[in-house]
């Protein structure tokens, strides 16, 4: 059992321990002070005064034992939080790492990669996986659930090691960057859009801390997303709520997209942009990936959208891990 659920289950019994206490002691005490009343030994005004401060002194050691109760949580979620910081991640960088020359162009080369995830060894979520993109292109990437779409990406942005073959930038091997070099210099739409509690335009500028007020903005404009920006109360200074719930799931998308492009990425990776959307609002956003590619950056995009398939340079059908056709 966690320390956080150790604690919580403590918090709980400890407050209906303190509740039976308090009401018990104070029906002893009315009990014993009716007979006392009834026996002349004391009044009834003596006996309300005596109730009353005992249900203050009740009342306060209750709080104290709640405030005892949020101490001892606080110290399960501490302990969490220092393993967290604690934790030695898997995937290191380099001694001498090497760079990326200039900026990431969009030539990505997968030579036949296999993977399998540590949860899973027995089923290969990739296995003799090759594939090359050329700069300029947009590739669609189709396939099953399952067919390991989603896990090309991730070995992209190195959030694991391979277990065969390599994966190269520009002619690098990943393996031989510097991880967080490398994402970021590619841009990233996940398939769930995650927004946080601030304004619009920090929610943007999170793709890249140090662009300019200007920069976001144009992102923004690049990303379609700039004409509800500022249709909101206070433009893009409008507090957008937690995960973005002050906006619609197109909404939330374009905002996602803005922040790809602020990082002025030459690859973009798209995991299923359309797929939490409606009709009206997944057009909205094939425009928005076809106006991208004419712009010169690369695309690869995750999806089960025809439209996006149709419009992409090259359709990639992936089966158990495997191009079945290309």
């Amino acid at each position: 059992m966690s320390s956080v659920k150790f604690y919580t289950r403590f918090e709980r019994f400890w407050h209906w321990s303190q509740a039976l206490l308090v009401f018990g002691m104070l029906t002893l005490f009315l009990w014993q002070g009716s007979r006392a009343v009834l026996a002349g030994q004391m009044t009834g005004g003596q006996l309300g005064q005596f109730l009353m401060y005992a249900f203050f002194v009740g009342s306060s050691a209750t709080a104290l034992s709640s405030l005892w109760g949020e101490v001892q949580r606080a110290a399960g979620a501490m302990e969490r939080l220092t393993e967290l910081l604690n934790a030695i991640p898997g995937i290191k960088a380099p001694t001498d790492p090497d760079t990326i020359p200039g900026r990431a162009a969009g030539h990505i080369r997968f030579e036949q990669v296999g993977f399998r995830y540590p949860s899973r060894p027995e089923h290969p979520a990739l296995e003799n996986f090759s594939l090359v993109v050329e700069p300029g292109e947009t590739v669609a990437i189709v396939g099953p659930s399952g067919a390991g779409k989603s896990t090309s990406f991730q070995l992209l942005l190195r959030f694991y090691d391979l277990q065969a073959g390599n994966i190269l930038i520009n002619g690098r091997d990943i393996s031989r960057l510097d991880p967080r070099a490398l994402r970021r210099q590619i841009g990233l739409v996940p398939q769930e859009t995650v927004l946080f509690g601030e304004t619009a335009l920090e929610n943007i500028r999170y793709g890249r801390p140090d662009a300019s007020d200007d920069e976001v903005r144009e992102a923004a404009r690049l990303a379609a997303a700039d004409g509800f920006i500022d249709a909101l109360p206070e433009g893009f200074d409008t507090f957008l709520g937690e995960r973005g719930m002050r906006l619609s799931g197109g909404q939330r998308q374009r905002v996602a997209i803005g922040r790809a492009i602020v990082m002025r990425p030459d690859l973009l990776l798209a995991d299923e942009p359309t797929g939490n959307l409606d009709q009206h609002a997944g057009n909205d956003v094939v425009e928005l990936i076809e106006g991208l590619n004419a712009g010169g950056i690369t695309l690869v995009v995750v999806t089960h959208d025809r439209a996006i398939g149709k419009r992409a340079t090259r359709r990639i059908r992936m089966v158990d891990g495997r191009i079945e056709s290309d």
